[in-house]
């Protein structure tokens, strides 16, 4: 089957209706005529061209990436974007301190002259996007006649450089598809002139906290504000979103328009299976025992909290998110259902079979190889907080040392060396307990020599012995740096020169694999394409569309559980002795009324990166955020599995009232119409 015949039928084909309920993350500029018609039929009242159009514009003008790590949108003409506030949270947590704690305290500028700016934020509109798979298919075939390397990182770079100086003034952003079968280059403005405006206590923004994420019925206040500027001023953006405080029924058409980051839904059984049952389970009991640690401290110092806040959260919700995949893909059998589907791609061409026997076999007789990866990855590389500030110095070489000592004490100001010392103990034990001996270096075998299985007096050791031990006093170049890995050219660095574990197995074995991960993608789109299966690609950061209904979720074991919940739950579960579900005491006076909707759950599909997205109704009006997934959606970053994926979203509504009540953001709200 030519690449080109299979080009021509996505084209014609690419964002038609699914083969089975509503899923699907389609390419926003692949909204044709067979797919507009059958979100019609479930109730949407535009037409394709009123929510993307490149010459007249549309809805998709209004929604935004964050940087490509969550969405947001646009919802007054002066700049006003919305977002989750867990999307905000670093930036939140860096702007607080002992004296303004914005993070437990919320944030509320009254007037535009308080918006804070926040350095470093890249927020991007999408205003193009053009396909260019023969162009690349043709780079491609040049290079390599010319004997030239042909990656796909160099392809990008080549026409990345080749779209910015054609479209002056945008950022070029080449898109694989398919694993190489489509290319889209994708054209965006961006702005870094970003200030917040607005933000919730985080007990009001993520209420429940670890215990209620991933589940149903959840109560959270999941919104911050930013404004965008542009030459010092309000941008005033080509369009925004229109609130709507109608609500909404069971049944609703909704639509979720954002920036999903990825999914592995072509991913093979093998693949799935090395995840899921060989590396996860290590990494999530090193990651739990981690967050046990930080949670101790948090616990008994408001400070600690405060510096640790941002890091538990990450670690928390990597966590959960994780360990809740790996129990759907079991309940679900999603590696026994493409198992199931790959005999029938074994059957049905030679070269797919050689594929997958090859596949299996490669990750057979490197499943404990990845797994001693998984022990260096979290043991060595993720070991400390402080050692983020460690790997920033590493990349300060040609600064000199004061700028290293710079970044140093940026990274103690951030941390608390109690919790540190803690931190670096376990990983010190985990190491070097189940790292094979063969890998070991000799600081390693030194270690070891010294002090047995005394890991608390290696702990001790190493830090007395380097930069962060009397701060300032110590070189650069120290034990510690060593021990965590190839980081600095220092007199240390000639014992772990090698230690890299990417190592274990050799660089033309990874080439091997990821051709082979390549190869089985474009496999399977052609087996389930000749099967009639109509197909989406792979969340990869860009612009998608996906479409659903207010729905409940599909009854488990005859148990109903509503579409809505109300600000009655908020009483319900306050809990003064737990911090999740303790908001702040004026808060406990400012409820809602019992009935009032708080959160609402659709069965659009989304993922990573969605988080933010705006939730519109059938006539393209803001009447939720995306925030969350339950934890029977887990498994969709594989397979989405009708009936169960659900988006868990905050009604607008309720961020309306919380601006109003709590924030008291008379100039908002007089800028959005609703004062």
């Amino acid at each position: 089957m030519s690449k080109k015949w299979i080009m021509g039928l996505l084209l014609a084909l690419c964002c038609c209706t699914v083969a089975r309920a509503d899923e699907g993350m389609w390419l926003i500029q692949c909204l044709n005529q067979a797919l507009e018609k059958n979100m019609k039929a479930r109730g949407l009242k535009l037409g394709a061209r009123e929510i993307y159009n490149e010459e007249a514009g549309g809805l998709s003008d209004a929604v935004v990436s964050l940087g490509f790590y969550c969405t947001g949108s646009m919802i007054s003409e002066d700049g006003l974007l919305i977002t989750n506030h867990h999307c905000a949270y670093s930036d939140i947590a860096a702007l607080s301190n002992a004296r303004r704690n914005f993070l437990e305290d919320g944030f509320w500028a009254r007037s535009r002259a308080e918006e804070i700016p926040i350095r470093g934020k890249e927020f991007y509109f999408l205003k193009k996007v053009l396909d260019v798979t023969d162009e690349v298919d043709a780079l491609q075939k040049d290079l390599l006649a010319k004997g030239q390397h042909a990656g796909s990182r160099r392809i990008s770079s080549i026409m990345e450089r080749k779209y910015a100086q054609e479209y002056p003034g945008m950022e070029a952003s080449l898109a694989t598809m398919w694993s190489g079968i489509q290319y889209y280059m994708c054209l965006y403005v961006k702005y870094t002139d970003i200030r917040l405006v607005g933000a919730p206590p985080v007990t009001v923004a993520a209420f429940g906290g670890d215990e209620d994420n991933w589940e149903w019925p959840q109560h959270k206040a999941d919104f911050a504000l930013y404004r965008i500027y542009d030459n010092g001023e309000p941008l005033h953006p080509s369009r925004h979103l229109s609130i709507s405080r109608k609500g909404y029924r069971e049944g609703d058409f909704t639509m979720v328009i954002g920036y999903p980051g990825s999914t592995r839904r072509y991913a093979s059984a093998a693949e799935m299976d090395q995840e899921i049952n060989v590396e996860r389970p290590v990494a999530n009991r090193l990651r739990g025992r981690q967050m046990d640690i930080l949670r101790k401290w948090m616990d008994e110092d408001p400070a600690i909290r405060r510096n640790y806040s941002n890091a538990f959260f990450g670690l928390s919700n990597l966590a959960e998110m994780q360990e809740g995949e790996g129990d759907c893909m079991k309940r679900f059998g999603v590696i026994e259902r493409r198992r199931k589907e790959e005999e029938g791609m074994h059957a049905f061409n030679e070269k797919t079979a050689v594929i997958l026997d090859s596949l299996n076999a490669l990750y057979a007789e490197y499943a404990h190889i990845e797994q001693q990866k998984v022990y260096y990855r979290e043991t060595l590389i993720r070991s400390m907080i402080l050692g983020q500030s460690l790997l920033r110095m590493g990349g300060a070489g040609r600064d000199g040392i004061p700028h290293q000592r710079t970044l140093l004490g940026q990274g103690f100001n951030k941390t608390d060396a109690r919790v540190e010392k803690e931190l670096l103990t376990f990983s010190i034990q985990e190491f070097l307990s189940h790292m094979d001996t063969m890998y070991l270096r000799p600081i390693h075998r030194e270690m070891k020599a010294r002090f047995g299985t005394d890991y608390q007096a290696m702990s001790q050791w190493i830090w007395d012995n380097s930069c962060v031990a009397g701060f300032g006093e110590k070189p650069v170049g120290d034990i510690l740096r060593a021990y965590q890995g190839p980081i600095a050219e220092d007199y240390l660095y000639r014992y772990i020169r090698e230690l890299n574990i990417v190592d274990l197995n050799s660089q033309e074995d990874i080439a091997a694999l990821n051709d082979l991960r390549r190869r089985y993608a474009r496999a399977r789109y052609r087996y389930l394409d000749a099967q009639g299966v109509v197909q989406y690609p792979d969340a990869n950061s860009t612009m998608r569309l996906s479409y659903g209904r207010v729905t409940p979720i599909r009854p488990w074991d005859g148990v109903y559980v509503h579409w809505q919940s109300t600000a009655r739950g908020l009483r319900e579960k306050y809990d003064p002795n737990k911090y999740d579900f303790c908001y702040p005491n004026s808060w406990k006076y400012m409820l809602p009324p019992p009935d009032f909707p708080v959160n609402f759950l659709t069965d659009n599909d989304i993922t990573g990166g969605n988080s933010g997205s705006p939730v519109l109704n059938a006539r393209g009006e803001l009447i939720g955020l995306a925030f969350d997934g339950n934890k029977e959606s887990l498994a969709s970053n594989y397979e989405a599995v009708p009936g169960y994926n659900m988006c868990v979203c905050v009604d607008i509504r309720y961020v309306m009232w919380v601006i109003q009540y709590q924030g008291r953001q008379e100039y908002i709200l007089k800028e959005l119409g609703l004062l």
